[in-house]
């Protein structure tokens, strides 16, 4: 049985591609749970047209990311902390905290969206990487400094 993969399965390939499977496999497993399609001329022509459309919306959601990214490449955030003796931080600066300093200027990032090696624990200037989308990424520049 010929079926066209819906998503990328490791043991059989990537999604897009049409390949050869057990009558079985394919019918009891791969096209129940939508990661198959019959390699039929209409679920072509319905396959090809969906990808088209999904490469399409990808690429306007890629140009959106761009854009957005040269906004916040220019974009300066400070966040204001408490601080002990010899300026170390009580608590840190988190990927939570720097999306909430970004909403407040206009910019709704989700926190996962904010890449941090360790959370930051001392005052300075940071390059803080957000990823928008997985082909781009913008550094925003975070200042720690004392309340």
């Amino acid at each position: 049985m010929k079926v066209i993969l819906l998503k990328d399965i490791e043991a059989l390939g990537s999604a897009g591609e049409v390949v050869e499977v057990k009558n079985g496999y394919g019918r009891n497993f791969l096209i129940p749970r939508n990661e198959a399609l019959v390699a039929t001329a209409a679920n072509m022509a319905r396959f090809e047209s969906r990808r088209k459309r999904q490469e399409t919306l990808a690429e306007r959601d890629r140009r959106a990311a761009e854009a957005l990214a040269k906004k916040l490449e220019t974009e300066s955030i400070t966040a204001q902390v408490k601080v002990g003796e010899e300026d170390r931080l009580f608590g840190s600066v988190t990927a939570q905290h720097i999306a909430e300093l970004l909403d407040e200027k206009g910019y709704e990032i989700d926190r996962r969206a904010i890449h941090l090696e360790n959370s930051i624990r001392e005052l300075g200037v940071y390059n803080v990487e957000v990823r928008l989308h997985p082909e781009v990424a913008a550094a925003v520049k975070l200042w720690v400094v004392k309340e």
